[in-house]
């Protein structure tokens, strides 16, 4: 063979390798793609029949409500702080802007981009199981990611539906093993913690944690101490750069004042309920019970083969349950935070490869379903719909006039979008003016800002029979003084087993 023949057919030989390589690069997709198959199913049925109940649900939950309101205002272009008011940073209500943008003047918009940020909390929870266990006990952890979510109340547009999976995204990239690229992986995972910050400013600790995390990793690959601060404020700077725009974006706007006051100082003038009470730790016990047991099983009966990857999950506990005792007043739905790593810590008793197999997994599984009870929330959900609409019904045409706007002095706040009311205050959302322990959180006084919605005349008050939070005294002599004078009843409903009145204004 000539040598030109044999330059030929090395080039031949060469470029029929580099083929066969590229064909077996595209063989080598099919099984990872058909390995995910049967986790995405998992992981989509669960989410689905824990949501679907709530699809369209304004009454979902009773924050939300309040996020709805200032989100579609935002969708209008309104920006909120000096506009309507709440301590939530910007970008939780930026999600729901987007949802309505979506889908109109219904919540199904946010519900749906929710549902998509389960998806991959679920998916990120799986792909960190399986650094512990084999597919089938991974697949089911995951599946118990979206129960135990809707069972801590982020079952729709709460804001833990959003800033649990961004944490579980910050998990997987700092905490899954090869050093391949981890520099690019860890500033991907300071800037998702960034954005995390933007739907609620708690998660500072796992932030925190994983960027000390990923320092560590670094240091461990040879790093000097030098280029560990150089890093060190490379990932604050990337964690901040969000904020830094938001806070931008309120400077041109002329309302950085409002802006740092809401999210900021009036953070430490709110009084606090406490974080601690009986009822509060019945609700969180299930979690510490998983958490517990897991790691029971991991020190007495099956120890897990990656200890220092366990130990981490276990350090995310800790960051997570700071999440939640962070602020003054600790509500059980703040414990979603605790739901990824309570499952990762509880791997060691969910393996099936242990002497129960599979059984301990199914357990769970069935506890867990059985706290959630979604046939039960189906039957609230759908007598709780029936009564916000006959509501509507009766209180939409008094409230017709742009300039006559309904005030809910306590009830749903679902009911100012519903009735497609005015709105009376910025301070929209009742707890922020009927709460004892919001009085002088708020910048105004709650009395003062009371008297100056009632002496509007609004056409309809709506009231609740039954306080969740402890109210100001002077506000409720105001409004009842009020209603005694000048209103009669005009609907009566039960929503979420508080009986709520409208009241009509007839002098």
């Amino acid at each position: 063979m000539s040598d030109s023949k044999r330059k030929d057919a090395g080039v031949s030989g060469a470029g029929m390798g580099g083929m066969q390589m590229s064909g077996q690069q595209r063989a080598a997709i099919g099984p990872n793609l058909r390995a995910m198959a049967l986790p995405f199913a998992v992981i989509l049925f669960a989410t689905l029949a824990t949501r679907l109940i709530w699809f369209g649900d304004a009454l979902a939950s009773t924050d939300e409500q309040l996020y709805a309101l200032i989100g579609a205002d935002l969708a209008q272009g309104h920006l909120p702080y000096a506009g309507l008011w709440d301590r939530k940073p910007i970008g939780l209500f930026a999600i729901i802007a987007a949802g309505y943008h979506l889908t109109g003047a219904s919540p199904l918009g946010y519900q749906l981009i929710a549902v998509l940020f389960t998806l991959a909390g679920a998916g990120f929870t799986y792909l960190l199981a399986r650094q512990l266990v084999d597919r089938v006990t991974a697949c089911g952890a995951a599946a118990l990611y979206p129960v135990m979510m809707a069972l801590y109340g982020a079952h729709s547009g709460q804001s833990e539906a959003f800033h649990v999976p961004l944490m579980a995204a910050m998990a997987w990239l700092v905490f899954a093993p090869g050093d391949r690229r981890f520099a690019a992986r860890a500033a991907a995972a300071m800037l998702i913690g960034g954005l995390a910050l933007q739907v609620k400013y708690t998660v500072l600790p796992q932030c925190l944690l994983f960027g000390v995390a990923a320092l560590w990793r670094q240091h461990g690959m040879g790093e000097s101490p030098l280029q560990l601060a150089a890093r060190a404020l490379a990932y604050a700077a990337l964690g901040l750069v969000p904020q830094a725009l938001v806070a931008l974006l309120f400077w041109t706007n002329g309302s950085f004042d409002a802006f740092w006051f809401a999210n900021f100082a009036s953070f430490f003038l709110r009084d606090g309920l406490g974080r601690m009470s009986p009822d509060l730790l019945a609700g969180a016990l299930p979690l510490f019970v998983l958490a517990a047991t897991g790691l029971y099983a991991h020190w007495r009966i099956r120890p897990v083969e990656d200890r220092g990857t366990y130990r981490l999950y276990a350090l995310w506990f800790a960051a997570a349950a700071l999440t939640v005792f962070l602020p003054g007043t600790v509500y059980l739905y703040y414990f979603a935070a605790l739901v990824p790593p309570t499952i990762l810590l509880a791997l060691p008793l969910l393996d099936r490869r242990g002497r129960a197999g599979v059984l301990p997994l199914i357990a769970v599984g069935a506890a867990v379903l059985l706290l959630l009870a979604p046939w039960k929330d189906y039957r609230e959900a759908q007598a709780n719909r029936a009564a916000l609409a006959g509501m509507t019904q009766a209180i939409a045409p008094l409230v017709a006039d742009p300039q006559q706007c309904l005030w809910v002095h306590d009830g749903p706040a679902a009911l100012y979008l519903a009735a497609r009311s005015c709105l009376p205050t910025r301070y929209i959302y009742p707890d922020h003016l009927n709460n004892a322990l919001e009085d002088g959180a708020l910048g105004i006084s709650q009395a003062s800002e009371v008297r100056r919605i009632l002496a509007a005349a609004p056409p309809v008050i709506v009231t609740a029979d039954t306080p969740v939070t402890p109210q100001n005294r002077a506000v409720s002599a105001l409004v009842e003084q009020a209603i005694a004078a000048h209103y009669r009843p005009l609907h009566t409903a039960t929503i979420h087993t508080r009986t709520i009145r409208a009241w009509q204004r007839v002098r």
